[in-house]
C-alpha cells in the first residue's frame, strides 16, 4: 500500500505526460501550455489520484474531507483540536493522524498541513490504513458501505462520538455534495443509496437523550474538562464557533488533554444539538463567565461564513430562548453574548460572519446593548477581528472625539484600529490598536469635565459611571444620578490611583480618567 515518495513521483510525472500528450492531440498547444491542463480543477484530481493510489472510493474521500472541513484548508491554521487542511489531519495526544500520514506517504508534516492535494493523499492513505486493520478485503474496499468502521476510526473518537462522526459523512453520501472550493472550483459527490455496514460501532450508535434538553442528544465530556456544580448563578448565555467539525469537537471535550467542554453543540446542516455538560456543571468554555454561564458551540470556522446556515441559527435561538426562560436571562447583548465579548476574552468566536441581528430576532431578543448603546455591565478587550456591540459603541466613542473608525458597524477592521492607535498617542497610551481597561477608560470619560459629587446628575455622570465601570473592572449602575454608590466607586478609584481621596471628580480625577490611569 506505501509508496516511497520517488515512486509516487515517478507516477505523477507519467500522469502529466498524458495529460499533456492528450491536450496537445486536442487543442493542437505545444507541450509548454499544458499548465492549464494540469492544473484545472486540482482538489477534484487530488481526491481522484488519492482514491487511485490507496484503493478509497473517491465519494467516501470527499465526504469525509467535507464534513471535516467544507473543503476549505484554512492556509494551513490549525483546528482547535490542531487538525489541518481538508482532511483535518490531527496531531494531539489522542489523534496522530498527521503523523501517521506522514510516515505512510512519506511526505514532510509541513507539507501535509500545508498542501491541500499532500493532505488529502494523507487522509486517504489513513483510511486505508484502518481498513487494513479491520480486515476490509479488495473487494470491501470497492463497496462505500464496508467503510463506515473504518471512518468511525477516522475520527478518533469512541462510542456515541465516533458513530456521530462516520453517521455524518454517510448522510453527506446519501444526501450528496455540492461545493464550491477555492478558485470556483465545484466538487460533486452524488448522492446514493447507503446501508452502512456498522460492524464494531453498531452497539455505540444508541445515542440518550438530554436530560436537560430533551431535543438533544447526550454525549458527555471527559469528567477532567469541567467542574461538578457551580459557584454562580446562571446569567448569560456565550455563543461560540467550534473551529472544527461537529462531532469532531464532541469528541474533543471527550479529549483528556484538550482541557475543554461546551455545555452544547449544535451541528451546521441541520441544526442537531448535543449536550456535553448538564447546565447544573460548569463547562470551559469562557474562562472568566464559566461560572454563570451556559455555552454553545456551532460547528464551523470563523472565517467561513457557509457553516452558518438557517437550520443551526434557528436550532440554536430556540435552545437560547429555552435557556432564558428557564434561568430569567434578559434576551438583551448583554446577557448573549460572543466568546470575544466574555471579560478577558483572546478568542474572536463567533467572528464577524455570525449575524447577531438575525439570532437575536429569532429570540425574540433586543439586539442592541439594551440601552443607549455604550453601557454594559463589563467592558471587554476589543481588537482586530472582534465584533458586536461593543465595537460600535468603540466606533461611536471614536467619532464623537473626531477620529475616524470608518462605519459604525461593530466591525474591527483595519480603519477602527488605525484610529485607536491615534487615540491612544494622543492620550500617551500603548498605541497597539486594541481597546482594553485603559483605552476604555480614556474612550468612555472624554469630553467635558465638570465637578461631581453626590446630588450631580445627567450625561457627565453616566460618562463617569461608564468610565468607572472599565477603570474598576465591575459593573457600577449606570443612571445619571451621582449617589453613594457612585461615591465608592470613586473613592475605590482614587485610593487605587493614588490621588486625593475625596469622592469628588474634580480635575485631578478627570485627567486620570481621560488619560486611562
Amino acid at each position: 500500500m506505501r509508496l516511497r515518495t520517488a515512486a509516487r513521483t515517478r507516477a505523477r510525472a507519467c500522469a502529466v505526460a498524458a495529460l499533456t500528450a492528450a491536450a496537445l492531440l486536442a487543442t493542437g498547444q505545444p507541450a509548454n501550455a499544458v499548465p492549464l491542463a494540469d492544473t484545472a480543477d486540482p482538489m477534484n484530481r487530488a481526491f481522484a489520484d488519492a482514491s487511485q493510489e490507496y484503493g478509497v472510493p473517491r465519494d467516501l474521500l470527499a465526504a469525509v474531507g467535507y464534513g471535516e472541513s467544507r473543503l476549505n484548508g484554512h492556509a494551513g491554521k490549525p483546528s482547535q483540536a490542531n487538525g489541518y487542511g481538508v482532511m483535518h489531519l490531527a496531531s494531539n495526544p489522542t489523534n496522530r493522524s498527521l503523523e501517521k500520514a506522514a510516515e505512510l506517504t512519506g511526505e514532510s508534516a509541513a507539507q501535509l498541513r500545508r498542501d491541500t492535494t499532500a493532505n488529502i493523499l494523507g487522509g486517504a492513505a489513513v483510511l486505508r490504513d484502518h481498513a487494513d486493520a479491520l480486515g476490509l478485503d479488495a473487494a470491501e474496499r470497492r463497496d462505500v458501505n464496508a467503510w463506515y468502521p473504518a471512518v468511525a476510526r477516522y475520527s478518533a473518537a469512541d462510542g456515541p462520538a465516533a458513530a456521530l462522526y462516520a453517521d455524518a459523512v454517510f448522510t453527506f453520501l446519501a444526501e450528496g455534495v455540492s461545493a464550491t472550493v477555492t478558485g470556483g472550483e465545484e466538487v460533486l459527490v452524488p448522492s446514493r443509496p447507503v446501508a452502512p455496514e456498522k460492524g464494531e460501532v453498531s452497539a455505540s450508535d444508541v445515542y440518550a437523550q438530554s436530560e436537560d434538553y430533551p431535543s438533544a442528544r447526550w454525549v458527555p465530556a471527559y469528567s477532567g474538562n469541567f467542574v461538578v456544580d457551580r459557584k454562580a448563578a446562571v446569567d448569560k448565555v456565550v455563543i461560540h464557533t467550534t473551529q472544527g467539525s461537529y462531532a469532531g469537537s464532541i469528541s474533543w471535550y471527550q479529549n483528556p488533554s484538550s482541557k475543554v467542554s461546551a455545555h452544547y453543540t449544535i451541528r451546521s446542516s441541520d441544526g442537531e444539538v448535543t449536550q456535553s455538560v448538564r447546565e447544573k456543571d460548569t463547562a470551559w468554555h469562557a474562562g472568566s463567565v464559566n461560572s454563570s454561564s451556559v455555552g454553545i458551540e456551532h460547528e464551523g470556522y470563523v472565517d467561513d461564513p457557509a457553516w452558518y446556515t438557517e437550520a443551526m441559527y434557528r436550532s440554536s435561538a430556540a435552545l437560547t430562548k429555552h435557556l432564558a426562560a428557564r434561568y430569567a436571562i434578559p434576551k438583551d447583548r448583554s446577557h448573549i453574548i460572543g466568546h470575544s465579548e466574555a471579560p478577558g476574552a483572546t478568542h474572536t468566536d463567533p467572528g464577524p460572519n455570525w449575524d447577531w441581528n438575525h439570532y437575536m430576532e429569532l429570540i425574540d431578543g433586543d439586539p442592541g446593548s439594551g440601552g443607549d448603546a455604550l453601557t454594559f455591565p463589563v467592558y471587554t478587550t476589543q481588537q482586530s477581528g472582534s465584533s458586536g456591540p461593543q465595537v460600535a459603541a468603540v466606533q461611536t466613542l471614536l467619532t464623537a472625539q473626531k477620529y475616524n473608525p470608518g462605519t459604525v458597524d461593530g466591525l474591527f477592521g483595519a480603519t477602527t484600529k488605525s484610529a485607536v492607535q491615534a487615540f491612544q498617542r494622543a492620550r500617551s497610551l500603548d498605541a497597539d490598536g486594541a481597546v482594553g481597561p485603559k483605552t476604555w477608560t480614556a474612550l468612555l470619560s472624554a469630553g467635558t469635565t465638570p465637578l461631581l459629587k453626590q446630588g450631580s446628575s445627567g450625561d457627565a455622570v453616566k460618562r463617569l459611571q461608564r468610565a468607572l465601570t472599565a477603570a474598576l473592572g465591575k459593573t457600577v449602575g449606570v443612571d445619571g444620578s451621582f449617589g453613594p454608590t457612585t461615591e465608592t466607586a470613586v473613592r475605590s478609584f482614587q485610593t487605587t490611583r493614588k490621588l486625593g481621596v475625596d469622592g469628588q471628580v474634580g480635575p485631578a480625577t478627570w485627567t486620570a480618567l481621560q488619560n486611562g490611569k
